[in-house]
């Protein structure tokens, strides 16, 4: 039995989930209304609390790892690193395309998750999803919507925050034929994190503290300090 504690700071919204093997104990996502830094502990101490599941019972601890934004991933990375270090257990970390991507409960052989990446540029990556395993038919993109329409043909399903931005542009696409996933699903949703990083527990396959790091897309100079133009 494996007691998880997974979250996903990639978006405009915190997402947190209690999950005991495969069953999910509680879930929330959370608005923000304050900064992260000081919303994501009283976040994981209610859901916590709300599981009744104590912090020193947790076995691992799963995180969600963009791309999305800086700010937000640097603060939810580094607390996932501090609590897993301080409590000795083991992390795995998942990047949030992949966890858009799951949190669609249907098989498709084409997603294409999609994420408004700012400055008119999109985050995406194109899955096969097949009895609940993902498969990458691309790789983690930053680029125009255009672009990323180049690698699709035939039927797929959009899913993300980049549906409402971009949805023209995909339906101007003659060799597509689009599907559009719930709204419900346009954001990481730890649910499908802890499914995902279940699977990899199970492998054996934890993340080094060390070597854990977010995924960026963007430039270097948007990764070292804020400017005009990059992501917050």
């Amino acid at each position: 039995m494996m007691n998880l504690l997974s979250m996903d700071t990639s978006t405009k919204r915190l997402s947190l989930a209690v999950s005991r093997d495969e069953d999910v104990i509680k879930f929330r996502n959370m608005e923000l209304k304050r900064p992260l830094s000081s919303s994501i502990m009283p976040g994981i101490k209610k859901i916590l609390s709300d599981a009744r599941m104590p912090l020193e019972k947790v076995d691992g601890f799963a995180i969600g790892l963009g791309p999305g934004s800086f700010t937000s991933l640097r603060v939810g990375l580094s607390t996932v690193k501090g609590l897993a270090f301080a409590l000795r257990k083991p992390v795995v970390g998942i990047p949030s395309l992949d966890i858009l991507a799951m949190n669609v409960p249907e098989n498709h052989a084409q997603i294409c998750a999609l994420c408004d990446a700012k400055r008119h540029l999109a985050y995406a990556c194109v899955f096969d999803k097949r009895e609940g395993i993902l498969r990458k038919k691309t790789g983690y993109l930053l680029a125009s919507v255009q672009d990323v329409l180049k690698k699709i043909k035939g039927d797929v399903l959009f899913v993300g925050d980049g549906i409402e931005m971009f949805r023209s542009d995909i339906l101007q696409v003659k060799d597509i034929r689009p599907k559009f996933a719930d709204p419900e699903y346009a954001f990481p949703s730890a649910r499908a994190l802890a499914f995902l990083a279940l699977m990899r527990f199970r492998e054996g396959k934890c993340d080094h503290i060390d070597r854990l790091i977010p995924l960026y897309l963007y430039p270097d100079h948007c990764q070292i300090k804020s400017t005009e133009g990059c992501p917050a």
